[in-house]
C-alpha cells in the first residue's frame, strides 16, 4: 500500500512512519525512485516519465513501484519538491538591497528552470506541502528582509517575482525550440516591409527599430532585463508605503 504524499515528501524526517523491518527489503527506495525520474525528465522531458517505463528503468514492476510514489501525480510532485531541496539559491547578504535580493533570486530561479525545463509543466498545488519547496519559499522571502512588507505583502510579492520569473522562463522555452528568427529577420526584413507598405505604421516603426536593436523579433534577454526592471518598479511602490521596519 502506497504511503500518504504527504509521508512520501516528509519521509526523511524522524516522524514520518517507517516501513515493517520483517520481510525481506525492497530492491528500491522512494529517494532512488524519485532520481531516476528526474534523470529521465531532463533527458527526455515530462512526457517520458511514466510509471511503466520507471519500474523497467529500476529493474521493477510497476506494482512494486506504486507504494513509493504513489500516483505518476505524486511523483511529479516529489520530483519537483526534490529539486527544489537541491536548489541552494542566491547567497545571502544583508548588507545588499532588497533590488539586488531579488534580483539574485529571479536569476537563481530562471536557472533552475533551464536546468529542468519540466518543473514548467509541474502545477500542482499540493507541491506547497514538501520540505524542499518550503525550504525555498522560506529562503526567497528574506529578501524581502528589512521593507516593512506584512507578512501578506511578503508572500505577494515573492508569487509577484515567482511569476514573472516563470512567465520568462516560458517564453524562453518556446523561443529555442522555434526557428532562427535572426536568420529570418535579415533575410526577410525588407520584404516584410514591402509587403506590409504603410498599413500599421506604429507597428512598423516600433518593429523596425525593435529589431534593428536586438537583430530579431523578439529577444528573451531584452525582455528578461526590461521586465524584472518594472517588476522591481512596482515593488518599490509598495516598498514606499509599507511602515519602516522595526
Amino acid at each position: 500500500m502506497a504511503r500518504d504524499l504527504l509521508d512520501l515528501l516528509w519521509r526523511d524526517h524522524p516522524d514520518a512512519p517507517r516501513r515493517g523491518t520483517r520481510g525481506p527489503q525492497a530492491k528500491i527506495t522512494t529517494s532512488r525512485a524519485v532520481d531516476a525520474a528526474i534523470t529521465l525528465a531532463d533527458t527526455d522531458g515530462l512526457d517520458a516519465v511514466t510509471v511503466r517505463r520507471l519500474a523497467a528503468h529500476l529493474g521493477v514492476t510497476a506494482m512494486a513501484l506504486y507504494p513509493h510514489i504513489g500516483s505518476r501525480d505524486d511523483l511529479l510532485v516529489l520530483m519537483a519538491d526534490a529539486v527544489h531541496g537541491r536548489h541552494a539559491g542566491p547567497a545571502a547578504d544583508a548588507d545588499d538591497g532588497w533590488r539586488d535580493r531579488v534580483r539574485r533570486v529571479a536569476a537563481a530561479d530562471l536557472a533552475l528552470y533551464t536546468a529542468h525545463p519540466w518543473l514548467l509543466e509541474v502545477t500542482d498545488p499540493r507541491l506547497a506541502l514538501g520540505p524542499g519547496t518550503i525550504a525555498k519559499y522560506d529562503r526567497d522571502l528574506h529578501a524581502f528582509d528589512g521593507t516593512g512588507l506584512s507578512d501578506v505583502d511578503r508572500d505577494a510579492a515573492g508569487t509577484f517575482v515567482a511569476d514573472f520569473v516563470r512567465a520568462s522562463a516560458r517564453a524562453r522555452r518556446s523561443a529555442a525550440a522555434a526557428v532562427d528568427m535572426a536568420d529570418l529577420w535579415g533575410a526577410w526584413q525588407d520584404r516584410l516591409a514591402a509587403y506590409v507598405g504603410e498599413t500599421y505604421p506604429l507597428a512598423r516603426r516600433v518593429g523596425a527599430a525593435a529589431g534593428e536593436a536586438m537583430n530579431t523579433s523578439y529577444s528573451p534577454d531584452a525582455a528578461w532585463v526590461f521586465g524584472l526592471d518594472r517588476v522591481l518598479d512596482a515593488l518599490a511602490t509598495r516598498m514606499d508605503a509599507a511602515p519602516p521596519p522595526r
